[in-house]
Protein backbone atom coordinates (compact mmCIF):
# COMPACT_ATOMS: atom_id res chain seq x y z
CA UNK A 1 0.00 0.00 0.00
CA UNK A 2 1.35 3.61 -1.27
CA UNK A 3 1.87 5.87 1.91
CA UNK A 4 -0.63 8.98 1.51
CA UNK A 5 0.74 12.24 -0.35
CA UNK A 6 1.19 14.65 2.48
CA UNK A 7 -0.24 18.01 1.40
CA UNK A 8 1.54 21.18 3.65
CA UNK A 9 -1.15 23.76 4.95
CA UNK A 10 0.27 27.40 5.94
CA UNK A 11 -2.84 28.90 7.11
CA UNK A 12 -5.41 29.59 10.22
CA UNK A 13 -6.02 26.46 11.01
CA UNK A 14 -8.53 23.32 10.10
CA UNK A 15 -12.26 22.68 11.47
CA UNK A 16 -12.58 19.63 14.04
CA UNK A 17 -15.10 18.00 10.91
CA UNK A 18 -11.70 17.40 9.04
CA UNK A 19 -9.81 15.98 11.57
CA UNK A 20 -9.68 12.29 10.06
CA UNK A 21 -7.93 13.94 7.44
CA UNK A 22 -5.02 15.73 9.20
CA UNK A 23 -2.06 14.04 9.57
CA UNK A 24 -0.11 16.34 12.05
CA UNK A 25 -0.68 19.83 13.57
CA UNK A 26 1.25 22.83 14.89
CA UNK A 27 0.38 26.18 15.98
CA UNK A 28 3.45 29.38 15.36
CA UNK A 29 3.47 31.91 17.22
CA UNK A 30 5.57 35.16 18.02
CA UNK A 31 6.67 35.14 21.17
CA UNK A 32 9.15 37.43 23.58
CA UNK A 33 12.68 39.02 21.93
CA UNK A 34 11.14 37.73 18.79
CA UNK A 35 11.19 34.44 18.62
CA UNK A 36 8.85 31.50 17.49
CA UNK A 37 7.46 28.92 19.22
CA UNK A 38 5.37 26.26 18.47
CA UNK A 39 2.70 24.53 20.37
CA UNK A 40 -0.65 23.02 19.86
CA UNK A 41 -2.86 24.24 17.23
CA UNK A 42 -6.16 26.51 18.17
CA UNK A 43 -9.40 26.86 17.00
CA UNK A 44 -9.66 28.45 13.35
CA UNK A 45 -10.68 31.64 14.04
CA UNK A 46 -11.04 33.03 10.74
CA UNK A 47 -12.13 29.63 8.28
CA UNK A 48 -10.16 30.37 6.04
CA UNK A 49 -7.80 27.48 6.38
CA UNK A 50 -10.82 25.21 6.53
CA UNK A 51 -12.35 26.68 3.14
CA UNK A 52 -9.25 25.91 1.66
CA UNK A 53 -8.51 22.28 3.63
CA UNK A 54 -12.35 21.44 2.55
CA UNK A 55 -10.98 22.13 -1.41
CA UNK A 56 -8.23 20.06 -0.97
CA UNK A 57 -9.78 17.34 0.78
CA UNK A 58 -12.24 17.44 -2.08
CA UNK A 59 -10.02 17.22 -5.19
CA UNK A 60 -7.94 14.70 -3.51
CA UNK A 61 -9.55 13.26 -0.56
CA UNK A 62 -6.57 10.19 -0.16
CA UNK A 63 -4.35 13.02 0.45
CA UNK A 64 -3.27 13.30 4.10
CA UNK A 65 -3.22 17.47 5.71
CA UNK A 66 0.38 18.89 7.63
CA UNK A 67 -1.46 22.03 9.24
CA UNK A 68 0.50 24.90 10.24
CA UNK A 69 -1.41 27.33 12.06
CA UNK A 70 0.48 30.93 10.94
CA UNK A 71 -2.52 32.93 11.07
CA UNK A 72 -4.60 33.19 14.89
CA UNK A 73 -7.36 36.42 14.95
CA UNK A 74 -6.45 38.03 11.98
CA UNK A 75 -4.49 38.00 8.38
CA UNK A 76 -1.72 39.70 9.95
CA UNK A 77 1.25 37.35 10.51
CA UNK A 78 5.25 37.71 10.71
CA UNK A 79 7.68 36.70 8.17
CA UNK A 80 9.47 34.82 10.40
CA UNK A 81 6.04 32.40 11.48
CA UNK A 82 5.52 31.79 8.42
CA UNK A 83 8.96 30.72 7.58
CA UNK A 84 9.12 28.83 10.67
CA UNK A 85 5.59 26.91 9.95
CA UNK A 86 6.86 26.38 6.04
CA UNK A 87 10.64 24.21 7.72
CA UNK A 88 8.45 22.42 10.13
CA UNK A 89 6.20 21.18 6.96
CA UNK A 90 9.40 20.51 5.14
CA UNK A 91 10.81 18.48 7.43
CA UNK A 92 7.32 16.18 7.89
CA UNK A 93 7.56 15.20 4.41
CA UNK A 94 4.94 17.67 2.98
CA UNK A 95 5.05 16.78 -0.96
CA UNK A 96 3.37 20.02 -1.83
CA UNK A 97 3.02 23.06 0.12
CA UNK A 98 -0.02 25.10 -0.05
CA UNK A 99 0.77 29.28 0.57
CA UNK A 100 -2.72 30.73 -0.35
CA UNK A 101 -1.79 34.53 1.10
CA UNK A 102 0.89 37.13 -0.17
CA UNK A 103 3.24 39.51 1.84
CA UNK A 104 3.83 42.71 0.25
CA UNK A 105 7.83 43.17 1.13
CA UNK A 106 10.52 40.88 0.36
CA UNK A 107 11.89 39.14 3.58
CA UNK A 108 14.94 37.73 3.91
CA UNK A 109 13.63 34.30 6.81
CA UNK A 110 11.16 33.68 4.70
CA UNK A 111 13.03 33.34 1.21
CA UNK A 112 15.52 31.17 2.86
CA UNK A 113 12.49 29.39 4.26
CA UNK A 114 11.39 28.93 0.36
CA UNK A 115 14.61 27.86 -1.22
CA UNK A 116 15.13 25.32 1.79
CA UNK A 117 12.21 24.03 1.04
CA UNK A 118 12.46 23.66 -2.86
CA UNK A 119 15.82 22.44 -2.71
CA UNK A 120 14.19 19.38 -0.68
CA UNK A 121 12.01 19.01 -3.15
CA UNK A 122 8.66 20.29 -1.72
CA UNK A 123 6.41 21.75 -4.38
CA UNK A 124 5.62 25.28 -3.49
CA UNK A 125 2.39 26.91 -4.37
CA UNK A 126 1.72 30.53 -3.70
CA UNK A 127 -1.40 33.03 -4.28
CA UNK A 128 -0.50 35.44 -7.20
CA UNK A 129 -2.52 38.46 -7.99
CA UNK A 130 -4.14 38.94 -11.33
CA UNK A 131 -2.73 42.42 -11.38
CA UNK A 132 -0.58 44.82 -9.90
CA UNK A 133 2.59 44.74 -7.85
CA UNK A 134 4.04 41.21 -7.31
CA UNK A 135 3.69 39.90 -3.21
CA UNK A 136 6.05 37.13 -1.10
CA UNK A 137 5.91 34.07 -1.55
CA UNK A 138 4.91 34.04 -5.14
CA UNK A 139 7.37 36.19 -5.82
CA UNK A 140 10.36 33.71 -5.41
CA UNK A 141 12.04 31.72 -7.52
CA UNK A 142 11.04 28.14 -7.89
CA UNK A 143 7.69 28.97 -5.96
CA UNK A 144 4.57 28.06 -8.54
CA UNK A 145 2.33 31.33 -8.78
CA UNK A 146 -1.63 30.71 -9.00
CA UNK A 147 -3.80 33.12 -9.96
CA UNK A 148 -7.47 32.84 -9.64
CA UNK A 149 -9.65 32.62 -13.12
CA UNK A 150 -13.14 32.94 -13.87
CA UNK A 151 -12.96 30.39 -17.01
CA UNK A 152 -12.33 27.59 -14.74
CA UNK A 153 -15.02 25.20 -13.38
CA UNK A 154 -13.64 23.27 -10.30
CA UNK A 155 -11.22 20.65 -11.25
CA UNK A 156 -10.11 22.73 -14.17
CA UNK A 157 -6.95 24.54 -14.83
CA UNK A 158 -5.43 27.73 -17.01
CA UNK A 159 -1.70 28.14 -18.30
CA UNK A 160 -1.02 32.16 -17.98
CA UNK A 161 2.40 31.67 -18.22
CA UNK A 162 2.91 35.30 -17.47
CA UNK A 163 5.31 37.75 -14.92
CA UNK A 164 2.08 37.72 -12.72
CA UNK A 165 1.20 34.15 -12.81
CA UNK A 166 2.21 30.12 -13.68
CA UNK A 167 -1.56 29.12 -13.65
CA UNK A 168 -5.12 29.68 -12.86
CA UNK A 169 -7.69 27.82 -10.66
CA UNK A 170 -11.51 27.58 -9.94
CA UNK A 171 -11.25 31.06 -7.71
CA UNK A 172 -14.19 30.00 -5.17
CA UNK A 173 -14.83 27.40 -3.02
CA UNK A 174 -16.60 24.40 -3.68
CA UNK A 175 -20.75 24.90 -3.54
CA UNK A 176 -22.21 23.71 -0.21
CA UNK A 177 -19.15 23.53 1.51
CA UNK A 178 -17.96 25.90 4.41
CA UNK A 179 -17.07 29.01 3.63
CA UNK A 180 -19.07 28.78 -0.28
CA UNK A 181 -20.12 32.01 0.49
CA UNK A 182 -16.75 33.79 1.25
CA UNK A 183 -15.42 36.00 -1.57
CA UNK A 184 -13.41 33.88 -4.42
CA UNK A 185 -9.69 34.94 -5.27
CA UNK A 186 -6.02 33.98 -5.85
CA UNK A 187 -6.29 31.80 -2.49
CA UNK A 188 -8.81 29.27 -3.57
CA UNK A 189 -7.06 28.81 -6.64
CA UNK A 190 -4.11 27.96 -4.96
CA UNK A 191 -6.10 25.03 -3.00
CA UNK A 192 -7.60 23.99 -6.28
CA UNK A 193 -4.49 23.44 -7.73
CA UNK A 194 -2.80 21.65 -4.66
CA UNK A 195 -5.99 19.02 -4.64
CA UNK A 196 -5.19 18.33 -8.50
CA UNK A 197 -1.54 18.32 -8.04
CA UNK A 198 -1.95 15.72 -4.56
CA UNK A 199 -4.31 13.36 -6.62
CA UNK A 200 -1.72 13.28 -9.54
CA UNK A 201 0.65 12.45 -7.03
CA UNK A 202 -1.19 9.85 -5.59
CA UNK A 203 -1.19 8.19 -8.84
CA UNK A 204 2.40 8.60 -9.70
CA UNK A 205 4.26 9.02 -6.10
CA UNK A 206 7.88 9.61 -7.46
CA UNK A 207 7.18 12.72 -9.79
CA UNK A 208 9.29 15.50 -9.42
CA UNK A 209 8.29 18.95 -10.12
CA UNK A 210 9.20 19.33 -13.79
CA UNK A 211 7.35 15.80 -14.07
CA UNK A 212 4.06 17.68 -12.55
CA UNK A 213 4.12 21.18 -14.21
CA UNK A 214 4.57 19.64 -17.20
CA UNK A 215 1.30 17.57 -16.13
CA UNK A 216 -0.23 20.60 -15.61
CA UNK A 217 0.45 22.20 -18.99
CA UNK A 218 -0.65 18.86 -20.49
CA UNK A 219 -4.59 18.63 -18.83
CA UNK A 220 -4.97 22.52 -18.92
CA UNK A 221 -7.90 23.55 -19.98
CA UNK A 222 -7.26 27.37 -20.87
CA UNK A 223 -4.21 28.48 -22.12
CA UNK A 224 -2.71 32.51 -21.93
CA UNK A 225 -4.55 35.28 -19.76
CA UNK A 226 -8.00 35.60 -19.25
CA UNK A 227 -9.39 38.49 -22.02
CA UNK A 228 -11.11 40.96 -19.82
CA UNK A 229 -13.38 43.05 -21.80
CA UNK A 230 -12.56 47.12 -22.24
CA UNK A 231 -14.01 49.29 -19.83
CA UNK A 232 -16.22 47.59 -18.08
CA UNK A 233 -13.69 46.07 -14.91
CA UNK A 234 -14.77 42.44 -16.22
Amino acid sequence: MRPPVLVGLLDSGVAPDLAPAVEDARSFTLGEAGRVTAGPVEPDRLGHGSTLAWIIAGAAPEARLLDAQVFLASHATSPAVVAAGLDWLAGRGARIVNMSFGLRHDREVLRRACDSAREAGVILLASAPARGAMVYPAGYQGVVKVSGDARCAPGEISTLGGAQADFGAHPRPLAGAPGAGQSGGASFAVAHLCGHLAGYLAERPGAGRDEMLEHLAAVARYHGPERRRAGTGD
